[in-house]
């Protein structure tokens, strides 16, 4: 049998999510097709032909095979060997890259896959994915999750980068400051989080966004870093301090002095610009139910 070759997935921003949380393979409603391989994959992959590159996230596991589905839908099937190196990289939340077990390798998780041939079928020689959504990802197996619809929203979280923003209604935006070249929160933010949170609550169905930013001033590195910091220590305020969910969290990110509210020919115009943005989303699909 041929195995079910993958695309590689466009890595966007929000998506929502129409099913529960994937099992096991063997519970699958529509079994893949899978390659059929004899013996042990081998430990030492570097003599193997490079094979595609598989974006999406994890829908099956079972034995050494992974199965990934990518947002169109297409699902690639994976042998993983000893000579297999997982790492979780660490993205805004500044976690180190590190060596992982193949346990981590949880349903729900968006990996990025390189592989190479061997046989009929594809072994992957890379895994990686960020330790943000592995949190998320572990945090739904343990059971954290509260009912189906908390179990689906978290999911939704974990695809967060594939998909469309249209998809989804935004409620509000509350928007906290922040001093020059500074992450750390004012009284006045940690106020006007908990207070958009506790809104957020009231409605059915809804996620957060969080977005950070900076002002012009320094370089695009550092301005990266600075909003991915931001909106670090703002997620973390929300979840700790505030009480909200991680689950429903949709992923973070820095878009460090992009889409500025005023000027930054001005120090008024500059303070403005140094914020990150809490937008409260709903599905279109659920707004009003």
């Amino acid at each position: 049998m041929n195995l079910i070759s993958g695309k590689p997935g466009a890595s966007l921003l929000i998506a929502m999510l129409a099913v529960s949380l994937p099992g096991s393979l063997a519970a699958q409603e529509h079994e893949p097709v899978m390659t059929t391989v004899y013996g042990e994959p081998p430990a030492d992959l570097s003599g193997l032909n490079q094979g595609p590159q598989v974006e999406g996230f994890i829908s099956a596991r079972g034995g050494n095979k992974m199965q990934v589905t990518d947002n169109d839908g297409d699902r690639t099937v994976v042998i993983i060997s000893d000579g297999t190196e997982i790492k979780g990289a660490g993205g805004f939340l500044g976690l180190n890259s590190k060596a992982l077990d193949p346990d981590a390798l949880l349903n729900g998780l968006p990996v990025t896959v390189k592989t190479v041939e061997w046989g009929n079928g594809l072994v992957a020689s890379q895994i990686r994915f960020r330790n943000s959504d592995f949190k998320t990802a572990a945090m739904i197996r343990s059971g954290t999750a509260q009912g189906f619809a908390e179990q689906t929203a978290a999911t939704e979280a974990l695809r967060g980068r594939m998909g469309d923003i249209d998809k989804y209604n935004i409620k509000s935006t509350t928007n906290v400051y922040f001093g020059k070249g500074r992450s750390s929160l004012t009284s006045q933010a940690r106020n006007d989080l908990c207070t958009a949170a506790a809104e957020a609550k009231a409605m059915d169905n809804a996620l957060l966004l969080v977005v950070g930013y900076t002002d012009s001033t320094g370089s695009q590195e550092f301005n990266q870093r600075l909003s991915e910091k931001r909106a670090g220590r703002v997620v973390n305020y929300l979840q700790q301090a505030c009480g909200w969910k991680p689950y429903r969290m949709l992923t973070p990110t820095g878009m460090s002095e992009a889409d500025p509210l005023a000027s930054n020919s001005t120090y008024e115009g500059r303070r403005q610009n140094r914020r990150v943005s809490v937008n409260v989303l709903v599905s279109k699909g659920l707004d009003g139910l």
